[in-house]
């Protein structure tokens, strides 16, 4: 019997992908001239975002996020896309990951597509998805994701993943407008350790964040991504209590984005060590995120251990 990705999560260990943007960089894309980032080859070349999930799901990724996390209407509207076009950039960041899963010469019945979900700051492309200093309101930022959720949501992948979100209003946000709409979705939150306490981006206690996701059917997994590897167990199993969710975690290599240099810094080496300990956490959906390749997802994909 072929599983959702929501029944494969609940009963766990699934393998997501590593980092797209920064991996279709190794093949040989600047994308760092442009703030919609990977989302700007869903127009200019397609075939290289199919080529870079296809390289996730060979080597043992069982889902494929797709090349969405810019993408939003106010975010092609700045490269002077009208509304019609940016609804189709979006639908084909989709259909290309579900092409890519066809197409990858893997088992298609075990693997998944997620649709990314990135921050109101993605768009920004300023680094305040590390921060969440929007100053826009709980309403006012439903209103800007809702009708990029309703085009995800329709455009044919398994799951939303509602990722790289940084601050407690914007969480409330997305779980206001994603409870009742029958949509399945995980959400992820950039976050950090401060004083011993898991903490968002904007310095708000996990536990408090994602007591909000308790009960919402609808979020199926909560957790962190693009966080410091390191402290990330600590950080998924108190989004995990707070919310009575599995956890899901990818984490980055331990780098800091310098959004004004447009560059990664520090040193960072992703250790498939950490693995187990994240799944003891909790963490039943895992993988990678900035500059995690996939030779990293296959070593995550050998770490992990049956329910």
């Amino acid at each position: 019997m072929t599983l959702t990705l929501a029944e494969a999560i609940a009963a766990g260990p699934v393998v997501l992908d590593g980092g797209l943007s920064t991996h279709l960089e190794t093949m040989g894309h600047d994308l760092t001239t442009t703030k919609l980032w990977s989302a700007t080859l869903i127009a200019d070349d397609p075939d290289a975002i199919v080529a870079a999930h296809a390289d996730f799901f060979r080597a043992g990724a069982q889902v494929a996020t797709t090349a969405t996390y810019q993408a939003s209407y106010s975010g092609f509207a700045s490269i002077g896309m009208d509304a019609a076009a940016a609804e189709r950039m979006m639908r084909r960041g989709v259909a290309l990951a579900l092409r890519a899963r066809d197409e990858a010469s893997v088992d298609s019945e075990s693997r998944w597509v997620a649709a990314s979900v990135g921050p109101y700051g993605a768009m920004l492309a300023d680094g305040s998805e590390y921060r969440g200093d929007y100053g826009l309101s709980v309403s006012e930022l439903r209103q800007w994701h809702r009708p990029r959720l309703d085009v995800l949501a329709d455009a044919g992948a398994d799951v939303l993943a509602v990722e790289t979100i940084p601050c407690a209003a914007e969480v409330e946000a997305l779980v206001a407008e994603l409870a009742g709409s029958g949509v399945p979705a995980w959400i992820s939150v950039t976050a950090s350790m401060h004083d011993g306490i898991p903490r968002t981006a904007a310095g708000e206690p996990l536990a408090d964040v994602f007591a909000m996701a308790r009960g919402v059917e609808e979020i199926i997994a909560v957790g962190v991504n693009c966080c410091d590897p390191t402290p990330a167990a600590d950080m998924v199993r108190a989004a995990t209590k707070a919310a009575d969710k599995p956890g899901v975690v990818y984490p980055n290599r331990g780098e800091s984005w310098d959004a004004v240099a447009r560059k990664w810094t520090g040193s960072g080496a992703f250790d498939p060590a950490l693995v187990a300990g994240w799944q003891d956490a909790g963490a039943v959906a895992i993988g990678g995120c900035c500059r995690v390749e996939p030779e990293a997802i296959t070593a995550i994909g050998a770490g992990l251990h049956a329910a």
